[in-house]
């Protein structure tokens, strides 16, 4: 169903910039070009991702053209949205692989038939020295110190380089590149595309709207990244997605319902109100939540049979019907298991879990990460959703 304009305006929205000259653009009757751009420095989207693509699809229903642009070139110079530090910088090579993958799950949420997709290199390939000084004379320096985090980075006597500077230069460029007419971007993201706005009238062009979506935090409460662990992925299994969305804070609930679903916004109002009254229990809201999401990624059978698996494994205490196996001819010390395992990324985070009293063999708290597992049929437990099937050998 498409939406109308004051849902799409208002919905999952944190800001319009600017509002009415956007309601006037959509009521015109032209094709708009819907500019979202990507930095393929890793290859995986989360549900913090899809709240930016389910708005852009939404704009494509109406009859608007999203525009795609992979910053393989910006890649490998590192965006310092939101950062304190400086990216690593990545080869060509890990930049179009990543790219891939992160067009794969693109376009599990926007129309591929309505999206044109663009690659920076098309233009800054053959940008020049004098170029890139034309650039950076229409910006001054006091205009990139109202970057948060390039004047955090300043004040406490962080590296801050002339290279990171020009970041949102060349991402304004990208604009220009291909006319947009509205970018898209989270609430990180709103330096950088008021740049772009900013630079497009210096190129003869009108200035772009700037359309941010919030920024929901991750599964533990802070920030949704990688580096800390804490992503509902696109890609998830689904008894992970759903096991990843009975943990969110009750505190955010309201502002994934809005933004991930297409629950009516009356029904909405209701299960808050109930919610707020006492006479819902914020787990049930949860649970639709999770089911609203496995549906969207992996079909409502895979939805009913995660809710199902939950219900039996964390409501009713029994183990999965279906976990990864591991075969023990030897003790093995915990933390090189849950590695090699796949449990965790790292021995630093496997150690961070046992410290934290996450890790459990057979119910039995895991007390410190020299233990070694010994050699005999078990479940290893890591976390509230991960077990791991031991067997001797």
């Amino acid at each position: 169903m498409k939406p109308d304009i004051d849902t799409l305006l208002r919905r999952g929205v944190a800001e319009v910039i600017v509002e009415d000259e956007l309601r006037q653009k959509l009521t015109a009757g032209r094709k708009l070009r819907l500019k979202e751009g990507f930095d393929p420095s890793k290859p995986h989207l989360h549900v913090g991702h899809a709240a930016t693509l389910r708005k852009l699809r939404q704009f494509q229903d109406l009859g608007h053209q999203v525009v795609l642009i992979v910053g393989d070139w910006t890649a490998q110079i590192g965006d310092p949205s939101g950062r304190d530090e400086s990216r690593t910088v990545l080869g060509r090579e890990e930049v179009l692989e990543n790219a891939e993958t992160y067009m794969q799950q693109f376009f599990h949420i926007v129309d591929r038939d309505r999206a044109e997709v663009r690659w920076q290199s098309e233009w800054f390939d053959g940008f020049n020295l004098a170029d890139v000084f034309k650039l950076t004379s229409h910006f001054t320096y006091a205009q990139m110190m109202a970057h948060e985090t390039f004047r955090t980075r300043v004040e406490q006597n962080r590296p801050l380089t002339l290279m990171e500077l020009m970041y949102p230069l060349l991402q304004a460029y990208d604009s220009v590149a291909v006319e947009a007419d509205v970018e898209f971007g989270g609430m990180d993201q709103k330096f950088n595309i008021l740049a772009g706005r900013e630079m497009q009238p210096i190129f003869g062009q009108p200035p772009q709207n700037v359309f941010l979506v919030p920024l929901l935090p991750g599964t533990d409460g802070r920030k949704m990244s990688k580096s800390f662990g804490n992503t509902i992925d696109l890609e998830d299994p689904a008894h992970e997605m759903y096991g990843k969305t009975m943990s969110l804070a009750d505190a955010v609930l309201m502002d994934y319902l809005a933004c991930l679903t297409d629950i009516p916004d009356l029904e909405l109002a209701e299960m808050e109100q109930a919610m707020r009254d006492g006479t819902m229990n914020p787990r049930d809201a949860k649970m639709r939540l999770g089911r609203e999401l496995v549906t969207q990624f992996h079909g409502p059978a895979a939805a009913q049979e995660a809710e199902a698996e939950f219900v039996r494994v964390f409501q009713q205490r029994d183990l999965p019907s279906d976990m990864p196996e591991f075969a023990l001819d030897v003790p093995m010390n915990v933390v090189e298991l849950m590695v090699e395992a796949g449990l965790v990324p790292s021995k630093s985070e496997a150690r961070r879990l046992v410290v934290q009293g996450g890790v459990r063999l057979d119910d039995e708290r895991i007390e410190s990460a020299d233990f070694d597992v010994p050699a005999r049929d078990g479940v290893l437990r890591v976390g509230k959703r991960r077990f791991l099937r031991l067997i001797a050998q």
